[in-house]
């Protein structure tokens, strides 16, 4: 599942816990509003009720509610594929670290490798700070379990940057992370 079904599964989520139920149409159209087109949405919101998330009750072809299964567990599962991903996440950077001590591995692919795992924690992070805004995903215990194992995989980056024999490796980094300049004449 890419970040952009994510954000719009989070979304249908976030409507149907503040409705309960909802008409079809208006679920799409507030989700439209937010994040994503017509045709992902419905996709999406098929997905959910594939899974068993959303329940689906047709009353008539022109009338179609959909509200939550089970709101705890709907938020519970989500939280549990994203511990699921950063633990995942963690042990790449925990393996990467290691391969580093023990294999002599090429300045440029410590480089990629560093920079493309700092990516990844912070889609993860960017997830969670998302799912912060939303009373349901914060109650969750395994919220503050996901934001702790977030905080370690930075810290794991972070010991193995300071470890590298290279001075200017943090240099290097933030270099190549930096937003390239936004030309004046492509802003509104």
């Amino acid at each position: 599942m890419d970040k952009n079904s994510e954000i719009i599964r989070t979304e249908i989520v976030r409507i149907l816990n503040e409705n309960g139920k909802i008409r079809g149409t208006e679920l799409a159209k507030r989700v439209i509003e937010k994040v994503g087109n017509e045709k992902t949405v419905y996709r999406e919101i098929s997905a959910l009720v594939e899974t068993g998330e959303v329940e689906k009750k047709i009353h008539s072809r022109a009338h179609i509610e959909y509200e939550l299964i089970n709101l705890y567990e709907s938020v519970s599962n989500q939280l549990k594929n994203l511990h699921k991903e950063i633990n995942i996440i963690f042990e790449e950077i925990h393996n990467f670290e290691q391969t580093c001590k023990e294999e002599k591995i090429s300045f440029h692919e410590r480089l990629r490798s560093t920079i493309h795992l700092i990516n990844i924690v912070q889609s993860s992070d960017s997830i969670m700070k998302l799912l912060s805004y939303y009373p349901a995903f914060k109650k969750d215990k395994m919220f503050s379990q996901i934001k702790r194992k977030i905080d370690d995989s930075w810290e794991l980056i972070m010991n193995n940057i300071a470890h590298q024999p290279e001075e200017d490796f943090l240099n290097q980094i933030l270099e190549n992370l930096r937003i390239s300049q936004t030309n004046t004449n492509n802003v509104n």
